[in-house]
């Protein structure tokens, strides 16, 4: 028997009385808080407490953050934006109690979970960053609470957290976590405005940061950010000091970073060029220097009719010192040396 196919009306009037029926939304996902944590919760919305209940849930409160991460997301899970901000509040009552729980790893990571959630919880933690501000700045993982409100604060807090920050930028650049803070901090700026002040404070510092075991690491940061401007200026102010930071380990990364871009190159060059010939041989057979009068050869060569005199007097100013150079550091400058006789 043949089936008598429907018609395009029928088919269409099936289909507005049958229509699709959407998939029910996934289950909330069930949380078994503990007595412990329940307790906590209740302890956070309690209306009145006296300073002993105030205490321990204190204690509880960082000693669960410090500890256990999947708890206290349980716990997180059934709060609200009262309860967020009331947390807030206790977590950043007290300097060292709040310095406690970010210096911590599980704890630096779970405050910056807390971040971002609402304004008025951003609130109290933007207030205990400025009271703390270099004690938090200047640990590794306290320092992270900082950089993720500059991710997910307000615009309003950002603006107001950015010049405390350039205003310390020095201090954080010579400190061995702070330094690591403020390359962060750079990083993550998305206001031009802000950043060309950062950038800035590295270039008219440039001298003593390029020469300080950790201050180095910031200006290297910025050379790599490959801001030509900016990179231009670097070599400027270190105009004069490129030789000496070659003969130094983090120095002469810093000077290799200036050969990569042309206008940067002709200044560390043309300070090549002007020292004495010994001081330039014992340079070229250098642990470090080596690398950056290697780099020089080899930059300005491939710059073939844009550098060309630079190479020539570059080779001409080390060619005495040819049979100097045969040495396990040096021989790939004698190897160029050669390839041009």
């Amino acid at each position: 028997m043949t089936t008598t196919p429907r018609s395009a009306a029928a088919r269409s009037s099936l289909e507005q009385e049958s229509p699709m029926v959407p998939p029910p939304p996934p289950p909330r996902r069930v949380v078994n808080l503990t007595e412990d944590n329940r307790s906590l919760i209740n302890a956070l919305r309690s209306a009145t407490t006296t300073p002993q209940e105030t205490d321990t849930f204190m204690q509880s409160l960082g000693n669960l953050m410090t500890g256990g991460a999947s708890q206290f997301r349980d716990v997180i899970s059934e709060l609200d934006a009262a309860d967020l901000r009331k947390m807030a509040s206790f977590l950043t009552s007290n300097s060292r109690y709040f310095l406690s729980i970010a210096r911590n790893k599980n704890g630096s990571h779970l405050l910056q979970e807390l971040l971002g959630k609402t304004a008025d919880a951003d609130t109290f933690f933007f207030a205990a960053f400025f009271r703390s501000f270099l004690e938090i700045m200047t640990d590794k993982e306290a320092s992270k609470v900082v950089i993720q409100g500059l991710r997910v604060f307000s615009n309003v807090m950002k603006e107001a957290l950015f010049p405390h920050i350039l205003e310390h930028a020095v201090y954080l650049a010579c400190d061995q976590h702070g330094c690591v803070s403020l390359n962060l901090c750079i990083t993550v700026l998305d206001d031009p405005h802000f950043r060309t002040f950062f950038l800035h404070a590295v270039v008219v510092n440039a001298v003593p940061f390029s020469h300080h075991a950790y201050g180095n690491f910031v200006v290297q940061h910025v050379l790599d950010l490959n801001d030509l401007h900016c990179t231009r200026d670097i070599a400027v102010s270190l105009r004069g000091h490129c030789v000496g930071l070659s003969f130094q380990k983090y120095g002469s990364y810093i000077v290799e970073k200036l050969l990569n871009t042309k206008e940067s190159m002709v200044v560390v060059v043309e300070e090549l060029l002007e020292c004495q010939g010994d001081r330039l041989m014992r340079l070229a057979r250098g642990t470090y220097g080596n690398f950056v009068v290697y780099k020089a050869l080899r930059v300005t060569q491939a710059e073939v009719n844009a550098t060309a005199d630079l190479f020539r007097d570059l080779v001409n100013k080390l060619r005495p010192f040819r049979d100097l150079l045969r040495g396990s550091y040096s021989n790939g400058i004698a190897g160029i040396l050669n390839s041009v006789d």
